[in-house]
């Protein structure tokens, strides 16, 4: 039966199932062991160009996009293609596709990535690469 009661009940567990999905239901897909592995391989670039020793997630993606980190910087997409899956887990594969992507050519005339990131600079350029 259908009472004032029950009609409450659940105008408040619809709110309360609303406002989960909002707070849970954002659009971050952080990747926290490819800023580990980028720290780890880069000890020196992190001291340099990091926010207190560590680099945050600008050297792959663009600052132009700060709210959805969305798209990615040359760097990111060209180690976005060293990688074997959208989002790698395993650390030693991350690792492995931060070495690959040293050889390729960045934006900065006549350097690679891995010569950016040798002399303290970051890799990656500020422009949307997507």
């Amino acid at each position: 039966m259908l009472t004032v009661k029950n009609c409450v009940s659940f105008a408040v567990a619809g709110v309360l199932a609303a406002s989960m999905f909002v707070v849970t239901g954002g659009e971050a897909v952080a990747r926290p062991k490819y800023k580990t592995a980028i720290n780890e391989q880069y000890p020196d670039l992190a001291k340099k160009q990091g926010t207190d020793g560590s680099l945050t997630c600008a050297v792959c993606h663009t600052t132009q996009d700060n709210a959805k980190k969305k798209h990615r910087n040359n760097y990111g997409l060209a180690l976005a293609g060293k990688l074997e899956k959208k989002n790698e887990t395993d650390m030693e594969k991350i690792k492995e596709a931060l070495k690959k992507v040293e050889g390729e050519k960045s934006k900065t005339e006549g350097k690679t990535f891995g010569d950016l990131i040798t002399a303290g600079e970051l890799p990656g350029t500020d422009e949307v690469a997507e």
